[in-house]
């Protein structure tokens, strides 16, 4: 897919790529219904080693949901402008950065 192919295909009033925000949506879900069994499934009897598990389930797709969004995000800064100062919800390259490393 060209550059302008790309361009094209985010959502033109959010930069946006619609294909990216369903399959970060379709994460979030996965993760909403994995920590509500979690919740559903804790008691007495609960298992710790697979409490612990189902946990770091549940955080490692909410951390791929947040990575997703910042590569369609630095994707939509590398493609708006020609000048190379393109912008994301209003944050230039440098503010992307900031928001990546606070999940890293």
């Amino acid at each position: 897919m060209t550059t302008s192919e790309v361009a094209a295909s985010t959502d033109a009033a959010t930069g946006h790529d619609p294909e990216a925000m369903r399959k970060v949506m379709n994460r979030l879900k996965r993760a909403e219904g994995q920590l509500h069994a979690l919740i559903q499934s804790m008691g007495a009897e609960s298992n710790c080693k697979d409490v612990v598990t189902q946990l770091a389930a549940v955080s490692k797709a909410l951390d791929r949901a947040g990575f997703m969004i910042i590569a369609n995000a630095l994707q939509s800064c590398s493609t708006d402008d020609a000048d190379g100062e393109g912008s994301h919800d209003g944050m230039s390259p440098a503010d992307i950065e900031k928001l990546f490393l606070t999940l890293a």
